[in-house]
């Protein structure tokens, strides 16, 4: 497991990490459709242009596509210089698409300088850390929600795994068991861990320095706590105001540092953080959920 001396070093760069966020941004190429989870607070749309949040991108591509994309941002005079991470975040769950491996063995073949990174809800991640340290991930964000199923039963509405749907506590406890799994591995291999946490206020308030405390012990580098976006199965539950995320922040900044400049970016975001460049001007329409 990495330092927190080396993780600082690592991070330099990484605007979503603690890196300077006003000169380096990222590039998220939307190469990843399917979900292996339903998130009561999630709305997936793959023609989306007038929305900014995580889960919707103006197109979806394929791994051929997202090359030629990077090619186009990393030559602009403009862009190109400030671009200093590669990320796959969706619209779905990236280790739920081979796409997303192909898509980063493409870019680090022919763009080797930038960093890989990438966000997933980690149902996945025990099976797959290995083959992403092996082609060069570089950062990896894990959302994690719960350390309970079944506080976890009231975000997540169904889990498919390995071809089984499980719906409740059920699907919750493996859901959260591979979470933390995954961490602990990526931790070992020396990865730069982000957790994600969704304050969904009245569901898992007393949750998050659970996840704190857990995480920070498996080897996460910081915490990203954002505010519920009401919508879907949670539409109900009012999001938290600023006061209330700072205050959430602060009282879990003793535990693991905390990441407070999020603007909960798009699957297909381009740029600096809250600066991001136009990308497309289509309706929006909504795919199947998983």
């Amino acid at each position: 497991m990495a330092s927190a001396c080396d993780m600082k070093n690592r991070i330099q760069g990484h605007p979503c990490f603690g890196g300077n966020h006003h000169k380096n941004g990222r590039m998220h190429l939307a190469v990843a459709p399917q979900c292996n989870i339903k998130c009561g607070y999630c709305t997936r749309k793959h023609d989306c242009a007038n929305e900014s949040r995580p889960g919707v991108t103006s197109r979806l591509l394929t791994p051929q596509e997202a090359i030629v994309k990077v090619r186009e941002v990393m030559a602009s005079p403009v862009v190109g210089p400030i671009i200093k991470v590669i990320g796959i975040a969706g619209p779905g769950d990236p280790l739920a698409n081979e796409q997303t491996f192909e898509t980063f063995e493409l870019v680090k073949k022919e763009f080797p300088h930038l960093m890989l990174c990438m966000s997933t809800n980690g149902l996945l991640l025990p099976e797959s850390i290995d083959r992403l340290y092996e082609m060069g991930l570089h950062s990896l964000t894990v959302t994690i929600n719960a350390v309970e199923p079944e506080v976890g039963a009231q975000i997540y509405r169904h889990v498919i795994y390995h071809g089984h749907h499980y719906t409740g506590v059920e699907g919750a406890k493996i859901l959260i068991a591979n979470q933390f799994e995954g961490l602990k591995r990526a931790a070992e291999l020396g990865l730069t861990i982000k957790v994600n946490t969704v304050l969904v206020p009245g569901v898992n308030d007393d949750q998050v320095p659970l996840i704190a405390e857990r995480v920070k012990k498996l080897g996460a580098f910081v915490m990203n706590i954002m505010p519920l976006i009401p919508q879907a199965e949670l539409a109900h539950i009012e999001a938290p105001d600023e006061q209330r995320l700072a205050e959430v922040r602060k009282a879990n900044e003793t535990i693991i540092g905390q990441f407070s400049h999020c603007k909960q970016c798009r699957a297909d975001a381009i740029g600096l953080i809250g600066q991001d460049v136009t990308v497309g001007e289509s309706a929006c329409a909504v795919p199947p959920q998983a």
